[in-house]
């Protein structure tokens, strides 16, 4: 019998990377899912693809008769929490689950792909499309991959057969107080987890480990991946050769294309540390490197606007947007416009830009570029559009 027959399961805030992915499992474990968004998004087309109803509207709907599972982005709903929901799955299946303030998804992406190739038909929930694997949602019948999230303390309630942390690092300022705070929860979790991964301990692969992936952060992230693979019981060296085909997550380093000469990437990247690894792995491309980046969320700006001009400071130009506030309301006195001062401050005399707009922004930097350059796409906001409005703007 399907685990979740009979039920009757709404979700509030569909449209996410998350809940998208736990609807589509949970339909196919024998639910009737169904879910409303404020907007129209990517992953809804995944979503209405397995069968699920979606109404998209204004405001929030809770049909009545239905199990209510609401977003962390919908605080104000009443209704059961996507990590009660999601803690509810993880013990439904034997489990992975990955958490750490980078490389969450890449890691939990190569750890189900390389199941894949190795015929153990996983099922996965993934915070980021993922080509190779059809989406951001499996629903096969081997070990259940999980993206554990600590942005709303979500990772604490789950209770997996093999728990990876990737790192540890204060991202989330609402949340916790302190980096000491953070490191604390994952200790805390991983002492509930029977089989632990702790990537801070762990030697990068070599580069011809992930011939597809540029980047040491990368490398870091398949010596997680293939330590978990070694828990779940898979040899090594097949382990090995399966992950050696991975060619990346969506908006984690993805290339968008090219034209005339000018090679363009996007990246989720919206974290100092992250932002500095992106440019890193434009790097070993060789080439000269210009980003348009927006910061995301008022609270890590204010917290993060000096470090962040300092990761910047390492490409060969730079323009800021302004703050995608996300959940939060973006403060008077607060912009992104600190982090232009802080890159300034950082390299005095590097070509910068101050664009409020994305559009803007990618006029900008579409005019740095030469042939032999690459363009950097970086942000957690609605930058994603961005890549392709550069390519258009260099033809």
């Amino acid at each position: 019998m399907q685990p979740l027959a009979g039920r009757r399961i709404w979700l509030v805030g569909i449209g996410g990377a998350g809940l998208s992915a736990y609807g589509v499992l949970a339909r196919a474990w024998g639910a009737e899912v169904g879910g409303w968004d404020r907007n129209e998004t990517p992953y809804l087309e995944t979503v209405r693809a397995a069968g699920l109803e979606v109404v998209v509207s204004p405001e929030p709907e809770t049909p009545e008769g239905w199990e209510i599972v609401v977003s962390s982005a919908y605080p104000t709903v009443a209704g059961r929490s996507r990590a009660e929901f999601l803690a509810e799955l993880v013990s439904l299946r034997r489990s992975i689950v990955v958490g750490g303030t980078h490389g969450k998804s890449t890691t939990s992406a190569m750890i189900a792909f390389a199941l894949r190739e190795l015929g153990r038909d996983p099922a996965f929930v993934i915070g980021a499309e993922v080509p190779q694997l059809g989406g951001n949602a499996g629903t096969g019948e081997g070990w259940l991959v999980v993206e554990g999230d600590e942005s709303d303390r979500t990772i604490e309630l789950l209770r997996p057969e093999i728990g990876v942390v990737t790192n540890v690092e204060l991202d989330h300022h609402v949340t916790f107080a302190s980096e000491a705070e953070l490191e604390e929860l994952f200790e805390r979790w991983l002492a509930e987890v029977p089989n632990a991964v702790r990537g801070s301990e762990l030697d990068p692969l070599p580069p011809e480990a992930l011939p597809y992936l540029a980047g040491e952060h990368n490398r870091r992230n398949g010596a997680a991946a293939l330590a978990a693979l070694e828990l779940a019981g898979e040899e090594r060296p097949a382990a090995e050769r399966a992950l050696r085909e991975f060619r990346g997550a969506g908006r984690r380093f993805e290339l968008v294309g090219e034209e005339r000469g000018v090679t363009v990437y996007d990246d989720y990247a919206h974290h100092p540390t992250e932002v500095a690894a992106t440019i890193a792995a434009a790097r070993e491309l060789g080439e000269r490197v210009h980003v348009l980046f927006q910061p995301h969320l008022p609270s890590r700006t204010r917290h993060l606007a000096h470090e962040l001009g300092a990761a910047l400071a390492e490409a060969d130009s730079a323009c800021v947007t302004e703050i995608y506030a996300a959940r939060e309301e973006l403060p008077p006195g607060v912009s992104g416009k600190a982090v232009v001062d802080a890159l300034a401050e950082a390299r005095a005399g590097m070509p910068i830009g101050w664009a409020p707009d994305v559009a803007d922004g990618v006029r900008i930097v579409a005019a740095w570029a030469d042939e032999g350059d690459v363009v950097l796409t970086v942000g957690a906001g609605d930058v994603d559009r961005a890549a392709p409005l550069v390519l258009a703007a260099l033809r």
